[in-house]
């Protein structure tokens, strides 16, 4: 009897359940703004690698640009929150993706330049 009883309880509840109402203009407004967060950590990403290279073609030693590197990109959600101007609507993973896509980024390029530069005896 119990077993029957549970039965339709559970049968109640999941024929009360809607889904909400999608909010498609809201969706469609913040992958818009990411995609302009998304140019501008490429852009910050590039001019991190490009400086790290020519601090290393100086001959600074490695700690010298990767510190800076390190610094301008913790450095870098305050300006891209000052630049975009619906920030606010970035979640917590939506930061560490543009986190992530700087700092590797910017080893990226930087490993590659200095490669590049070894490998033609410049």
């Amino acid at each position: 009897m119990a077993k029957k009883v549970r039965r339709k309880l559970e049968e109640e509840e999941a024929a009360a359940f809607e889904f909400p109402v999608f909010d498609e203009l809201g969706f469609v407004t913040k992958e818009f703004e990411m995609a302009g967060a998304l140019a501008l950590a490429v852009v910050i990403a590039l001019a991190i690698g490009l400086l790290a290279w020519a601090l290393t073609k100086v001959g600074l030693p490695w700690f010298a640009p990767f510190g800076l590197g390190i610094l301008v990109v913790a450095g870098s959600p305050f300006v891209i929150g000052r630049a975009r101007r619906k920030s606010d609507l970035y979640t917590k993973g939506d930061w560490a993706g543009l986190i992530a896509l700087e700092f590797f980024g910017f080893l990226a390029l930087w490993f590659v330049l200095v490669d590049l530069t070894v490998a033609s005896g410049l």
